[in-house]
């Protein structure tokens, strides 16, 4: 086994997302734990199925915080079930909706179109 330290300083920083994308691998690499995972993209959003056999509409929640997704079981649920996803943009919530069939979970996510800000001053 080779170790070599490594020295963080400002100049190198490891951004937040090569943590969670590391974390993600050791997941389900070494835990085993494969779920069903289906995504797809069009230009007004996404469009997730995931499969969650045995869990009531009840037992579920699900949260979004900005492009992050999250799902999980309460406590009381027969199964547990806890994942968090992050998607390249930011979601409409608003827009979106959550819809649990046969085992399948499919959330239709929306893309929260991003706000101009840009201000425009006028030349004396």
């Amino acid at each position: 086994m080779f170790f070599a330290p490594a020295l963080r300083n400002r100049a190198f920083v490891a951004p937040r997302h090569f943590d969670r994308h590391f974390e993600r691998f050791v997941n389900d690499a070494f835990v085993g734990a494969r779920r069903s995972l289906d995504v797809q993209e069009d230009d007004k959003g996404w469009t997730l199925r995931l499969d969650v056999p045995g869990i009531a509409r009840e037992q579920l929640s699900i949260g979004i915080e900005g492009a992050v997704v999250r799902i999980e079981t309460q406590a009381e649920a027969a199964r547990q079930y806890k994942a968090a996803y992050e998607l390249p943009q930011d979601i409409d919530v608003a827009a979106s909706e959550a819809k649990l069939e046969n085992g399948v979970l499919t959330l239709k996510l929306a893309k929260l179109a991003p706000v101009n800000k840009t201000v425009a001053l006028t030349i004396q």
